[in-house]
Formats: structure tokens, sequence, C-alpha cells
């Protein structure tokens, strides 16, 4: 396990396709090498507070962490609250997101990343909650990211962001390793959608070999489990699936590997 870092924490904006700013939480350890870069997917709700908080954790356990704003071309610098308004008010913006305009700001980020001193060229990771799960999956089918940990993404079986085929289409063309982690008692993650997950994975797997395809299912566990500021949340299942994400991240992307 990674010894836990001070941490600096700041404001970056980048430059995305035609101009668009990206303004992001940049969090990195202090006065250290970091292990790798990550990129964090937030929910509907945006960069917020919490979204931030897991970029800081991240940075202290030795990754550099940018947390990404999905939603900047509707709605920069989204940071809502974990209510009704809020999430009606993500909801408008996730449904204006495309997939492809989604990859394009992506794939700016990691540019961005893999100039950082250290960290050229190297592998990312990623992880997205919610909706930014659902993300997670689109950026992993980028040869860039080494790594994914997508967080109870829903409706990765019968929707893509803007159209086409569902994002679990895009399974075989994942070349790093991939973590789903979900909750059995999560109403927009359905025995289904769990299965259907399972199926993909499986199916997947000759595609990547030697890679990790993996779906935890947590008993008890709702939706939002791993966020402290939700109603869903739950410490254990939190604990565990903190610990998934890091295991996920030593393995695939750090010096050692």
């Amino acid at each position: 396990m990674v010894p836990s870092s001070p941490v600096q924490g700041r404001w970056q904006t980048l430059i995305a396709p035609e101009g668009l700013e990206l303004r992001c939480w940049w969090a990195t350890p202090v006065a250290r090498v970091p292990e790798a870069a990550v990129l964090v997917l937030p929910e509907v709700f945006g960069v917020n507070e919490w979204v931030c908080s897991v970029a800081d954790r991240l940075a202290a356990s030795g990754y550099a962490a940018l947390a990404l704003p999905v939603f900047a071309r509707t709605a920069p610098g989204l940071a809502l609250a974990y209510d009704e308004a809020g999430l009606l008010a993500g909801r408008l913006h996730r449904d204006a997101v495309c997939a492809r305009s989604f990859l394009a700001d992506v794939t700016c980020a990691i540019s961005w990343l893999q100039s950082r001193p250290g960290l050229e060229d190297r592998a990312v990771g990623c992880v997205g909650f919610c909706f930014g799960g659902h993300l997670a999956l689109l950026a992993a089918s980028l040869p860039q990211v080494g790594a994914t940990c997508d967080f109870y993404g829903a409706r990765v079986s019968s929707f893509r962001p803007g159209g086409g085929e569902p994002t679990l289409a895009l399974l075989p063309s994942v070349t790093g390793d991939l973590l789903c982690i979900a909750g059995d008692a999560d109403p927009l993650m359905p025995p289904e959608e769990l299965a259907a997950i399972e199926a993909a994975l499986a199916a997947s797997a000759p595609s990547a070999p030697g890679r990790m395809r993996r779906q935890l299912v947590f008993p008890g566990a709702g939706h939002g489990f791993m966020c402290e500021s939700r109603a869903d949340y739950r410490a254990e299942a939190a604990a565990r699936g903190w610990e998934a994400l890091l295991n996920l991240f030593a393995n695939a992307l750090t010096r050692g590997d």
C-alpha cells in the first residue's frame, strides 16, 4: 500500500477542442513523483466538494488526480448539492452529453496529464461514479487508459450518451484493466443490468489476455454508497470499494507493474 502523502489541490483550466475551457480540480502528492495519473469523472452533481475530495484522497495515496468537468459544454463549473433540485438540474446536463465530444475532452485531459513531469507518455487510470461511471467505460476504450473503475454506472447495457450502440458494446476495444462495482440494492443497477455487465466482461476477456475483467457486487449497498454526503452511503461497502480501486491502480499503473 502507498503511504499517505501531503496533498496539494488547485483549480486547473485546460483548453479542449474548439477552445472549450475545462475547469478541473488537480490534486497531487507533495514533494514526490506521483505513482501515476488518474482521471476522476463525477456524478450528475458535477465537480463538487465530494468529487474534489476523491481526487485529494487519491493524491494522498500517491496519485496525481484530475477531476474532469464532464458537463462543461452546458454548465461550466457545475457543482450541485445532493438534493432533489441538484439531481433534477444535473440530469438535464447529463442528457446533453455526447460520447464523441466527451471522448475529445478526455483525450485532451490525457494529453495534458502525459505532459506532466514524471508522467510522460504513461498510461493513466480512470474512475467514475454514477453517470461518471458510465462515462468511465467510454473512456476505457481509449488506448492510453490502462485501468478503469466504474462505480454504479447505470444504463451501460441499453444506452450511449448522444446515441449509438450501448456503451457495453465498446468493451472488446478496451485494452486496460476493467473493474465494475455496484450494490445489489441499487434500483438503477437491477439484476438484468448486472447480468449484462457480467456477460460483457466475460465476452471481452479474450480480446485483452492477462488483463482484469471483473465485477464486484456488494450486498445491501444502494446507489451512491461510496459518497458520505448521500443517503445511501455505506461505510463498509465504501471501504471495500476504495480498497479495490487502489489495488486496481497499484497492479495496473505503478512502476512496479
